[in-house]
């Protein structure tokens, strides 16, 4: 999230925006309720509208989604 909205935006976000997507929760309160990381990502961007092309390559080499 830091790489995208910045490291105080992406804070305030993770604990302050409630996305329907995830129950009506926090990024926060999503995470520690269990929801993987990935789902709450994407949840997030769409609600952020970050495109899909560029939503992930905001993550690790590693962790991208395939693009194939």
């Amino acid at each position: 999230m830091e790489r995208a909205f910045g490291p105080v935006y992406a804070k305030s976000l993770a604990s302050d925006l409630v996305i329907g997507a995830l129950g009506s929760q926090t990024a926060q309160q999503a995470l520690s309720h269990g929801v993987p990381p990935r789902q709450v990502w994407d949840a997030l961007c769409q609600v952020m509208e970050v495109p899909e092309a560029t939503r992930w390559a905001y993550m690790e080499p590693a962790k991208r989604r395939p693009t194939h």
